[in-house]
């Protein structure tokens, strides 16, 4: 008998279609898209099918996807709202087939990219680990990897998919809109973004968990963050280790 998979969804907001400004993703905007989101998100829960599904709410405070939608899916456990521990990675852990980014962006420093930023737009200009320019993707897929879990699928805009892909080049990709600048995207139609998303997810769940790579870092581990300020910089060199 064929096992459900297993399957850690990490979601973000920035990255989807129909999103260009802080105040789109922002719960207090009146241009709020939470619809847009969820019609997105529900595409690829559609794609899913029956696979166990473990959701972590990881955009800004984590009160995004609202809890009634686990009567539409109710193979999904929701993770909602913050300060928790490994925020966008909260649960992850060895019983999980893949890791699913949603809704991610490119990192801080892109070129064209729409609302790019690493975790914080205004405290970190750029982190590089082990000489490798960083986005919010690899550095939670390699923390994936320290439980033996490879990245399945990133759903977000093509420049976040170019970056993630020289490095993670088997995982199953949607490009949701082509950024052409910081607060401005080429959006296709809803209609052909749903299917894509939809497909993505039915593709995923026919593949075996060890036809995924891990990704990880070699030791040693130098990580080189370039914060905004040198306030920021002052406060985390007191910290042990750095």
């Amino acid at each position: 008998m064929k096992m459900r998979k297993r399957i850690f969804i990490s979601l973000d907001f920035e990255g989807l279609a129909g999103i260009t400004s802080w105040s789109d993703v922002d719960k207090k905007s009146s241009d709020y898209k939470q619809q847009v989101m969820l019609e997105q998100l529900r595409a690829l829960l559609r794609g899913l099918n029956d696979s166990e599904i473990f959701l972590v709410d990881s955009h800004a405070m984590g009160d995004n996807v609202p809890w009634e939608i686990t009567n539409e899916f109710p193979n999904m456990t929701l993770v909602s709202g913050g300060v928790r521990k490994y925020y966008m990675m909260y649960g992850i852990d060895e019983s999980f087939d893949y890791i699913v980014f949603f809704g991610y962006h490119a990192g801080v420093g892109t070129i064209e990219a729409n609302m790019d930023h690493t975790y914080s737009s205004s405290s970190i200009h750029n982190i590089w680990i082990n000489g490798i320019e960083m986005n919010e993707a690899l550095i939670n897929a390699a923390f994936g990897g320290l439980f033996n879990v490879p990245v399945g699928c990133v759903i977000g805009d093509d420049k976040v998919v170019a970056q993630t892909k020289k490095h993670i080049p088997n995982a199953v990709y949607v490009s949701t809109k082509t950024s052409v600048g910081r607060h401005s995207a080429i959006m296709k139609s809803m209609k052909e973004l749903l299917n894509e998303i939809e497909n993505a997810g039915k593709t995923l769940i026919q593949r075996e968990k060890n036809s995924f790579n891990i990704f990880t870092f070699s030791n040693p581990v130098e990580m080189v963050v370039e914060f905004s300020d040198t306030l920021r910089a002052d406060l985390v060199s007191s910290m042990p280790l750095v």
